[in-house]
């Protein structure tokens, strides 16, 4: 088969890097790619959201099956594209269509989702700019912290935990009236505040049938011992201790079963991969939140966990087909340090020449914010540069060598937490 990633980050590098492990795998293309896809693949200059020029590359390359990276071209409706021409009709796509990729697309949506179906989330309420007084003073009866969430897609910063009443207004202010997170704060969720500790569980459905992945647990804030602004993700690690079998279970029975009875209720045929954010409160699993794609940094401690044949997993769901196909999860730890340009998540420098360590046992680089330079070096090309994944035994084995490959990572400016994992131990 020839394939298609869209996508340019540590995520498509990470599917890359297993998709081309897999005999299936004849030539793979990646657009537009980073200075890690191009090892693997043929990065092609197209962007996530010119479904014309993707069309274009898929039928001049002979793409078989098609696997959609983020978040926004699922919103944007690749796969509504993809459906509506003939041409394109017979090709796999991996990802759900504009409807389904609302569970992402729009937290309204996602919460009212969850109440009709009765999945267990945080109690919320939605407010829009002409209802502004009537979220101002809705905020003065709620206990603190509290949540407050850009309705639409923000690249992961959308949401404000507020201490008290004066920010938790100052920032709704802020996002309805001036607008912080553009077309995406027009509408905001404010929603209670769950104690807990937070972990993310993945479903690959093809429809109708499901496979639950490797669940793991990232690091969002910038700095140590969670602080500081969000970011996109500092860091992952899979498995998750504290998500025994008896958690699992609820969490299938619960949320996952609920989530997909709940699409095929409302009509949304869901082909593709289900994020569910969880919130972990005294053993019992609640929503925070859905994605319609796989985590990033999470998919790099997911999938070199998975044993089988990724890519006949994958082209298995796009035909409908999942419930033939089995897989197997190791037994190994994996710890995701990722190494961030200076000043991320405000402002940060590009194109900073980067040195990286030799080969180390039991870990992998991936690139996210990475390009070639015009002399054909390695630089910085994003706030995200690297994911340094490595496996072990224990999450201490794993962490260890992680953090010890993410030090020897060399360019100017460079930053990576160095406590990921250790609230695990």
């Amino acid at each position: 088969m020839n394939i298609l990633i869209v996508g340019s980050g540590g995520r498509e590098h990470a599917f890359a890097w297993k998709i081309a492990q897999s005999p299936l795998c004849q030539q793979l293309f990646v657009a537009p790619g980073n200075a890690g896809t191009a090892q693997l693949a043929t990065n092609l200059p197209i962007g996530v959201n010119d479904f014309d020029a993707i069309a274009t590359a898929v039928l001049e390359n002979h793409i078989s099956l098609v696997i959609v990276g983020p978040e926004e071209p699922l919103v944007r409706g690749i796969r509504d594209y993809f459906e509506s021409r003939e041409d394109l009709k017979k090709v796999l796509l991996l990802g759900p269509d504009s409807r389904g990729a609302q569970l992402e697309g729009s937290k309204d949506f996602s919460k009212n989702f969850m109440v009709k179906h009765h999945i267990p989330t945080a109690a919320s309420r939605t407010f829009v700019k002409e209802t502004l007084e009537d979220g101002l003073e809705y905020i003065t009866q709620q206990a603190f912290p509290l949540v407050l969430k850009a309705d639409g897609l923000a690249a992961g910063k959308g949401v404000i935990i507020a201490a008290d009443v004066a920010e938790a207004q100052q920032t709704l202010r802020e996002m309805l009236v001036d607008a912080k997170f553009g077309d995406a704060s027009q509408k905001v969720v404010i929603e209670e505040y769950l104690h807990g500790i937070e972990l993310s569980v993945f479903v690959l459905t093809d429809g109708v049938n499901y496979h639950i992945l490797p669940e793991a647990k990232d690091y969002k804030r910038i700095g140590e011992g969670d602080s500081g602004p969000n970011t996109g993700g500092m860091g992952a690690v899979s498995p998750v201790p504290f998500a025994d079998d008896a958690f699992q279970k609820k969490v299938e029975e619960r949320i996952v079963r609920p989530t997909l009875n709940g699409l095929k209720a409302e009509g949304i045929r869901y082909v593709g991969f289900i994020f569910i954010g969880l919130m972990n409160v005294k053993g019992d699993p609640y929503v925070i939140e859905y994605n319609c794609r796989m985590g990033d940094p999470e998919t790099e401690v997911v999938l070199p966990r998975i044993d089988s044949d990724l890519l006949m997993l994958l082209k298995a769901a796009a035909e409908g087909k999942l419930k033939y196909v089995n897989f197997a999860v190791s037994n190994k730890m994996a710890v995701t340090t990722v190494v961030v340009a200076g000043g991320y998540p405000g402002e940060y420098a590009k194109g900073d020449v980067i040195q990286l360590p030799g080969k180390q046992n039991y870990t992998t680089i991936f690139h996210a914010g990475t390009k070639h330079s015009e002399t054909g070096e390695v630089v910085t090309n994003g706030g995200r540069v690297l994911a340094v994944t490595a496996l072990g035994t224990s999450i201490q084995e794993a962490r260890q060598r992680s953090q010890t490959a993410a030090a020897a990572v060399q360019y100017e400016g460079k930053y990576f937490r160095r406590d990921i994992g250790l609230d695990l131990l």
